[in-house]
């Protein structure tokens, strides 16, 4: 049994959520055939929801989340932030 209270800021779970959603929508992309990386830079350049396949709900998943969102927390862990 967890003593001690742990503490998550909003902005925690926020990028929790959007690294979850990510990685979902990715396994369901190559699960399909296609190049995920292509597909989900294609949907965050352009906002463009076709390049997102329904599959897996992935979609819906994607469009869930603001694109200035995700590509902060794409930024803020390629530069490690």
């Amino acid at each position: 049994m967890l003593d001690k209270t742990m503490f998550f800021s909003s902005e925690e779970i926020e990028r929790a959520v959007i690294n979850e959603v990510l990685e979902e929508v990715y396994k369901a992309l190559k699960e399909k055939g296609y190049n995920p990386v292509n597909q989900m830079a294609g949907f965050l350049a352009t906002g463009d929801p076709k390049y997102i396949s329904s599959y897996k709900n992935s979609r819906n998943k994607i469009l869930g989340i603001e694109r200035d969102k995700v590509i902060k927390v794409l930024l803020e862990s390629y530069m490690e932030v």
